[in-house]
Formats: C-alpha cells, sequence, structure tokens
C-alpha cells in the first residue's frame, strides 16, 4: 500500500493484489512503533495526517533490569524521536488514501502466481471469483510477507538464505487499560523477559517471554498479569491497570534474511525478504525502508529512463536490513533469559545493561539505531 501511493504521487500506475478480505486486512494485530523516517514517507505518500494528530510521539525509552530502571534519552542523543501508531492504523490510513485516488486493489486474489519476472515482460496470474486474470506488466514487487508466493517462486538456487530461530516466543496481550508508563519499558529479568507498551493512551500492549510449547489456552488474564507483575519494578507494578484481554497471541521469534531482493523484474520488500524479532521495533520500518528504496529506483527508471536505481536496489537495501538485524539481535541477546546460557550468561547480560546506561557512547549507540539508521 505504501509503495502504491507513493508510484501513485510519482505518476507511475500500480495494481495491487490481495490475498485476503479488507476487513481481515484490518482486523490483524501488528506493531507499533514508527520510525521518523517511515513517519515522513507516509507524509510523502498523503497518508500521516491522521498519524500526527493521533500518534503518541517518544522521546525516550526505558530499560529494567536488577529492580530499577534506566532512561535512554534517544532525543538528546540523536534528535529524533519514535511514534506509537498502530500497524492497523497506518494500513487503513493508506487503504482510505487509495481508494480516494481511485487506484486498483484487487482483493480476495487467489491462487497468486508471478511469471516470466526473469524476462522484460512479466506478468501476474491469479483467480477472483472464480474466474482466471492475467495482468501484464513492467516490474512485480513482492510485498507478500515471509509466508507469500513470491519468495517462493525463485529458483532455489538463485537465492541464499540465513536464519536463525530463537528458543522462546512472545506472549502478547492487548487489553483497554491505560499504559504502565508515557514511554516502552523493555525488562529484563530472572523470570525472562517483558516489555510494556502501548497503541493509545487507553489501550495497552504488554508481552512476556514464554516457552515454544506453550498454548494460548494456558495463559488465561489472571496467570498474564501475574506474571507480568513478576518481572516488573515496583513503581511499575504500582502503576499497572489490569482488565481483560480483547487479543492474546503467541509470536515465536527469528532472524531471517534472503539475497538477493531483486530478481530480474521482481523485487522482494518486507518480511517477503527480511524478519527480525520484535526487539528492536525493526520489522515494519525495515519494510518501509524497502519501500523508500524502490520507489526511488522505480521513479529513476520511468522519469531518467535509467535502470541505476533498480540495478542497486538490493544493496542498498540489504546494507540497512543487516544492520537492523545485527540490533534486533542484539537487543534480544541482553533483553531476554536464554535456556543455555545460565547464571554467567545472566551476568553477563546484567554487566552490559548497566554499561549501556552509564555511558554515553553506549546509549548513544544504542539510541541511534532503536530511532532509526538513515536511508
Amino acid at each position: 500500500m505504501l509503495l502504491g501511493q507513493l508510484l501513485h504521487k510519482a505518476g507511475i500506475d500500480s495494481v495491487i493484489l490481495e490475498r485476503q478480505s479488507p476487513d481481515y486486512v484490518l482486523g490483524r494485530i501488528r506493531a507499533g512503533l514508527l520510525e521518523e523516517g517511515t513517519v515522513a514517507l507516509l507524509d510523502e505518500a498523503g497518508a500521516g495526517a491522521r498519524a500526527h494528530r493521533e500518534g503518541l510521539v517518544h522521546e525516550g525509552v526505558e530499560l529494567a533490569f536488577a529492580g530499577h530502571r534506566h532512561r535512554v534519552d534517544l532525543k538528546a542523543a540523536t534528535g529524533k524521536t519514535m511514534m506509537i501508531y498502530g500497524q492497523t492504523e497506518v494500513t487503513l490510513d493508506l487503504m482510505n488514501a487509495r481508494k480516494a485516488a481511485g487506484l486498483t486493489t484487487i482483493y480476495e486474489a487467489g491462487d497468486v502466481k508471478p511469471q516470466d519476472f526473469d524476462t522484460d515482460h512479466p506478468r501476474v496470474s491469479y483467480v477472483k471469483d472464480g474466474i482466471g486474470h492475467e495482468i501484464d506488466c513492467d516490474f512485480i514487487a513482492g510485498c507478500d510477507g515471509f509466508h507469500g508466493v513470491s519468495r517462493a517462486s525463485v529458483k532455489p538456487s538463485a537465492i541464499q538464505t540465513f536464519e536463525r530461530v530463537y528458543p522462546f516466543g512472545w506472549l502478547g496481550i492487548l487489553s483497554e487499560t491505560p499504559p504502565v508508563s508515557h514511554e516502552l519499558i523493555y525488562s529484563n529479568h530472572a523470570r525472562g523477559f517483558a516489555l510494556c507498551t502501548m497503541r493509545s493512551m487507553r489501550r495497552s500492549r504488554h508481552y512476556v517471554q514464554c516457552s515454544l510449547d506453550d498454548h494460548v489456552d494456558q495463559w488465561p488474564d489472571e496467570r498474564f498479569w501475574d506474571e507480568l507483575k513478576r518481572r516488573l519494578d515496583e513503581k511499575a507494578v504500582d502503576n499497572l491497570v489490569t482488565g481483560p484481554s480483547i487479543e492474546k497471541s503467541i509470536a515465536p521469534l527469528r532472524s531471517f534474511v534472503a539475497e538477493p531482493m531483486r530478481f530480474g523484474r521482481m523485487f522482494l520488500a518486507g518480511d517477503a525478504a527480511h524478519i527480525v524479532p520484535p526487539t528492536g521495533a525493526k520489522g515494519l520500518n525495515l519494510a518501509a525502508s524497502d519501500v523508500h528504496y524502490l520507489s526511488r529506483a522505480l521513479q529513476e527508471y520511468y522519469e531518467e529512463k535509467s535502470s541505476a536505481g533498480i540495478d542497486d536496489y538490493s544493496r542498498k537495501a540489504l546494507s540497512r536490513v543487516w544492520k537492523a538485524v545485527r540490533f534486533s539481535w542484539w537487543m534480544t541477546s541482553i533483553l531476554h533469559k536464554f535456556p543455555d546460557d545460565g547464571e554467567l550468561g545472566a551476568r553477563i547480560q546484567l554487566a552490559e545493561l548497566d554499561y549501556l546506561v552509564h555511558s554515553r557512547a553506549a546509549s548513544t549507540a544504542m539510541a541511534e539505531n532503536y530511532v532509526g539508521l538513515p536511508y
């Protein structure tokens, strides 16, 4: 949606194929922390007004360990801030902008197949309401997620993948309760990681590290709240307002990168090409940076008749991707309880966190990555 809107602003036509219905897309619970670069892209796409009205701007983040909280001042270190604004809201704004512009989006498109993308005449076939269709196009953008058809359509010999699956998951709940703090709290605890975040000043999102063998039905609300309290500092516990969950799920954590991100006239973007653990809040923002590079490359192709941008898309995107993969891995490694690390590993985590919050150089490095590296 973001790529399509940016291309529309540049006078480039596009068709979007979506497997699900609009209601399904808007019913999914997703990330909610936006880098300034992502917000700027929404503004450029003409879809950022509501985010500026309703989004919550954060100038810092809190790290909790050894029973105490320490604030990292992101704005003082970098001059940049972050914005809490749910991915579902971003999607809604982009859907409305696309609809208002009269652009073509085909929902509930089945059996989508990118074809001939290694030639000068790529095409995409799909089925809608039992009828087969085909789109002849100049380029295909595979923005269809980790399990999508785009990457799966590439010959195995043409692609290399890198993956690490972490030995735990995140149990998350959404509740109609005020947030514990006006900024995020990342907590390292002997019982496991916890995160307190929000979607608004009336809706909170909380997570606790859990076993991959756990099931949601093993975690009634009362058990979740009790476990969260055990992993927070006293002040946070005092401020915590509990209530019934309106959504609850367990997400596995993985790092994944596919190289390259271009195959002839098909490009991968977002989760189709890379996945990061959510600890560093990079997934949605990495997808936006891919779109930044790809939209510029396609504009250059049409306006200047130059293929330099599309030829360099994969290198540019992957350079930023790998830095975000590293940062997300690092954040995960210092905040979670790893089953095989033992007491030595736990003490090293505490030493690193203590150094991080008391060293200007270390906290600045963390802040620079957290708010998003430049495009």
